[in-house]
């Protein structure tokens, strides 16, 4: 069975944006179809954050693979197991938080390749290709070309070497967590403030420079995302799934209260 495409990494490889639905409490199975249907391309399935097992997030993963919505799991910053558990049952990515440095990095793209590009183990049948998978030298070549590997820029640490993290082999995105950024630049919440905006400079030119792909996370001001975007940001987390029934049902509620 041939590999089902990476829709994500597909956009973003033509030059268009890929936007993500973060799934931090939704864990139906119908998730990643309303993720669709509402106009993403990639769900977010957060266990850094959210209370996700790895069971959990893999049948997100599973359903989105047949939902034509691509899987991105985050896995916390050490927890490496669990990130190739995830892709062994349907991941088409990997979100790693806090890599600061170019050795960081190179040690996520490692784990998270199969060799030569890496040092990943195989485990047999792939959910990607329906588990009916090719001959193992080409399969894992091709899973390598539709993995899409993501490390987050959070700190002063990682924005100054963005340049190195970037020329990183096997690291796909330098998504920028805004929030985590932002704290640690003494300015928690001021996605505006002129040391985000520098940030968010380095980070976009270090990608263009190498030919990676530039992210925005934690930004939802319009004004902020309109800036962002218009530099060069293609692979953007659009808010998740709390945030977005909270906003809709609020401006629900008060729309019926007011017809009474």
């Amino acid at each position: 069975m041939a590999i089902i495409a990476n829709t994500s990494l597909d956009r973003l490889r033509a030059g268009k944006m890929s936007l993500g639905f973060g799934a931090s409490h939704l864990r139906t199975v119908a998730t990643p179809m309303l993720a669709k249907a509402a106009g993403y391309d990639w769900l977010f399935i957060d266990m850094e954050h959210g209370a996700f097992s790895v069971h959990e997030a893999t049948q997100l993963c599973f359903a989105s693979l047949t939902a034509g919505i691509s899987p991105i799991v985050r896995v916390c910053t050490g927890a490496l197991d669990e990130g190739t558990r995830a892709l062994d049952n349907g991941a088409q990515g990997l979100v790693i938080p806090h890599v600061d440095t170019a050795a960081q990095a190179k040690h996520v793209a490692d784990a998270f390749r199969y060799p030569p590009r890496g040092t990943r183990s195989w485990g047999g049948g792939v959910a990607q290709f329906g588990f009916l998978p090719p001959p193992v030298a080409q399969a894992q070549e091709e899973v390598n070309n539709e993995t899409m590997i993501v490390v987050m820029i959070e700190t002063a640490e990682a924005v100054a070497n963005a340049d190195a993290i970037a020329a990183t082999p096997g690291i796909d995105c330098l998504l920028i967590g805004t929030s985590d950024l932002s704290a640690d630049l003494g300015i928690s919440g001021q996605a505006g403030h002129a040391k985000v905006q520098a940030a968010y400079r380095a980070v976009i030119d270090a990608c263009k420079k190498h030919g990676k792909h530039p992210g925005m996370g934690g930004i939802y001001d319009e004004e902020w995302a309109r800036l962002y975007i218009g530099w060069g940001c293609k692979f953007i987390l659009g808010g998740s799934d709390g945030m977005f029934i909270s906003q809709a049902a609020t401006a629900r509620a008060k729309f019926l209260n007011s017809l009474v």
